[in-house]
């Protein structure tokens, strides 16, 4: 059902102000203009602050080539509201895979037009939900704005306190670092010891610049996140803190060899109050922050509240603010459990590349039927059957397979243009062989595209590569952009990489392909609008286990940040954790058995990987029985119990079953959960199988001790779980 109510009300040219409400009445959201004709809103939860009087708007850059040079006036104060338009939408929409069948987009809506003197006007536009906001600047066609430069994005959030933040450097290249926890008056203190330098790439811009998703806790209980959706055509966005030490000049950091830039609030505009997040773009190689042409718009801001941590988990106002799937079949698209040659490769004991007598190579000069094997080669034709063979006896869809074309000896050169052509095989790979193998076996192979970031080159060779993926019955694949982006000078984030990330969806969409992207940009719902975007990574994930190791609370944590925008390819259900029990390798994963079961629920994603080695699973063959059971797309999802960092329960019915599945997750701390099981079907009974943490289970000491429970219950039953430090809970619940 869809309702659309339009101009309830129409104010004149010299409004000042206008508020609206959430349907439930909630959330409030006030609009103004000040003395100086700057846009200002605000906003509270329930009467209580959570974004204090905040600025909007645009610093342009200087465009030489403006012959009236009216593009260079900014977008940032001398305005005057020329009308205010109200409106209530709602619909129910359903999504191609997700968490729930059924999806409610209801708000009201208060789009405001702005006019300076020189007769260019914008429409700021806010939608206010019953758990957030959303805003956007929209650019009209108009004579006196038509091409403009972006030097900096204004757009305020005044925050009412210093909150608790769990932050992530802000960073133009990587995603790929631990989530810090202080105030957010520590930040700045704490970004001393923050940052990984050793990642492939890293450009940190400021001692107090973090990225979104950021979540936020007050003293007074409110939960707020802010991110933002629909980043299309646009960089993305970052936020700097302004606090008691903001000062104008260029910094750099102990240990790092990246110089801060200049802070964005140090213009010739006001500095905001400390406790205040602006908006920081992800510049392109020339420092410009947007190239933009009108008709066009911004991506939307989001501001996320509530008093109930479960809230923000549930959330689904960014998919909300992201357009209606454009893709008239989807029948192709599929959720999708795998496994695959790769951990094994990650943790050291095998090689992507197929030998190693050259430092350097160049693929129109090799003929490779000539080169001597280095004999660690891992996507080699037996070893990918042997995973073949592992996936349909245990009913996974597809084997994802790296390293199975040329190109690798030399791969992290980082500034070589044309280092893989994506079509041509290892003469140890049999594409042709394989994949008639896995075929008759009821499996698929999964494809997999490094980039080595070098865009032009994989633009150049895109339409072979998936014309040969067609040929063969691949319909997915994993892209990787791991390195300093190729042109040289720009950034993983930049307007010009967002658009090519988006180029490579919407091309695999022609070819019926799915695209798991690693190392791009951090999601913002695109995937409501093309579907065939079944997973990103833009996080740290779980191959830094084999890098030292991540703290339990990290997957704690992600659900409120990295999955606000969509799901992540977690890479989940390490069982050996140890890695020197069966490698050289002395890192070890922080998690119980049982916690790595419980990720198949808590990091919820289409696209699920049993990452570990078919031998380790074969060890505890009871336990991989719940990755063999567990759905990956869902009719319904509850959060049972919820707080950042520490822990998260969530219990999901499975697509078009009557099957549920539950997970918990806790950090280092251990947690005890009573899940009452009052949403299962009344008068129905079902086989509870548990998958728990044994007493003396902890994710150091004894990671592998867990303890399998088999019952019939029904809706009345309640469950009183411990998890473990660093574990978790896994239960399936099989309706009779």
């Amino acid at each position: 059902m869809k309702k659309l109510l339009l101009s309830l009300a129409l104010l004149p040219l010299m409004a000042i102000a206008g508020n609206v409400k959430s349907p439930n009445g909630n959330i409030e959201l006030k609009f103004s203009v000040d003395q100086t004709g700057r846009p200002v809103y605000e906003m509270s939860y329930k009467g209580r602050a959570v974004v204090k009087p905040s600025f909007l708007g645009l610093e342009l850059a200087k465009d030489k080539h403006a012959s009236a040079g009216l593009n260079e006036t900014d977008l940032m104060d001398g305005f005057s509201i020329k009308d205010e338009k109200l409106s209530e939408f709602d619909e129910t929409w359903q999504p191609v895979w997700g968490e729930t069948k059924n999806i409610r987009n209801h708000y009201n809506e208060l789009a405001v037009t702005l006019q300076q003197k020189q007769r260019r006007e914008i429409i700021i536009r806010f939608r206010v939900y019953d758990d957030g906001i959303g805003l956007r600047y929209e650019f009209p066609q108009q004579q006196n704005l038509n091409y403009f430069l972006i030097k900096e994005e204004h757009t305020e959030f005044a925050m009412a306190g210093d909150h608790t933040a769990w932050w992530l450097p802000g960073d133009y290249d990587t995603q790929e670092q631990e989530t810090q926890e202080c105030k957010l008056s520590e930040i700045r203190e704490k970004m001393k010891t923050a940052v990984n330098w050793g990642n492939s790439s890293v450009a940190v811009f400021s001692p107090t610049g973090v990225q979104t998703s950021l979540q936020m806790k007050s003293s007074d209980g409110l939960y707020i996140n802010i991110h933002e959706a629909a980043c299309l055509d646009y960089a993305t966005m970052h936020l700097e803190l302004v606090d008691a030490e903001t000062k104008a000049l260029t910094t750099k950091l102990s240990g790092g060899s990246n110089a801060y830039t200049p802070n964005p609030t140090a213009s010739k505009y006001p500095l905001p109050k400390p406790f205040t997040f602006v908006s920081h773009l992800t510049p392109d190689a020339t420092g410009l922050k947007g190239c933009m042409q009108t008709p066009c718009t911004t991506p939307w801001r989001t501001v996320m509240v509530s008093d109930d941590a479960r809230d923000m988990l549930s959330n689904n106002l960014i998919l909300n603010l992201n357009e209606p799937c454009k893709l008239e079949d989807t029948s192709w698209i599929h959720p999708t459990k795998y496994c695959g040659v790769w951990w094994e490769m990650i943790v050291g004991r095998g090689s992507w590349n197929y030998t190693n007598e050259f430092p350097s190579i160049q693929l129109e000069n090799i003929d490779w039927n000539k080169v001597k094997p280095n004999g660690t080669h891992k996507a080699n034709n037996e070893n990918v059957k042997r995973y073949i063979d592992f996936a349909a006896k245990n009913g996974l869809d597809q084997v994802l397979v790296e390293g199975w074309n040329v190109g690798w000896e030399d791969w992290a050169n980082m500034w070589k243009r044309d280092v893989f052509d994506f079509v041509t095989p290892y003469p140890d790979f049999d594409i042709k062989m394989l994949n008639e193998y896995a075929h008759s076996k009821g499996v698929k192979l999964l494809m997999h595209h490094e980039t080595s970031s070098s865009t032009q080159n994989y633009e150049r060779h895109m339409e072979q590569a998936f014309n040969l993926m067609n040929k063969y019955g691949y319909d997915a694949v994993k892209t990787g952009y791991v390195g300093d982006i190729i042109p040289r000078g720009d950034h993983h984030y930049s307007q010009s990489m967002n658009n090519h990330y988006l180029y490579v969806v919407k091309e695999a969409a022609k070819h019926h392909i799915m695209v798991n992207a690693h190392e791009a940009t951090r999601p913002t719902g695109i995937c409501r609008t093309w579907p065939n975007l079944v997973g990103n990574e833009s996080a740290r994930g779980t191959e830094y286990e084999a890098f030292g190791g991540s703290n339990p609370d990290h997957t704690c944590i992600l659900p409120f940040t990295r999955l606000q925008g969509g799901p992540m390819d977690y890479t989940p259900g390490i069982f050996v954790t140890k890695l020197n029990e069966w490698s050289n390798n002395n890192s070890w994963a922080r998690i119980t058995i049982a916690g790595s079961l419980a990720l198949y629920l808590t990091m919820y994603s289409p696209l699920q990987m049993a990452a570990d080695l078919p031998e380790n699973y074969e060890k505890f063959d009871d336990a991989f029985q719940f990755i063999r059971d567990v759905a990956c797309d869902w009719d319904e999802s509850i959060y049972l119990e919820a707080e950042p960092a520490d822990y998260i329960t969530v219990a999901r019915k499975a697509k078009g079953t009557n099957n549920w599945f539950i997970g918990g997750k806790c950090d280092e701390n251990g947690h005890k959960s009573t899940i009452k099981l009052d949403f299962l079907d009344k008068g129905r009974k079902y086989d509870c199988t548990i998958y728990a943490d044994a007493k003396d289970a902890h994710y150091e000491k004894n990671p592998q001790a867990y303890v399998i429970t088999k019952k019939v219950v029904t809706a009345k039953e309640v469950l009183k779980l411990t998890e473990a430090p660093g574990g978790g809970f896994a239960v399936s619940l099989i309706a009779k």
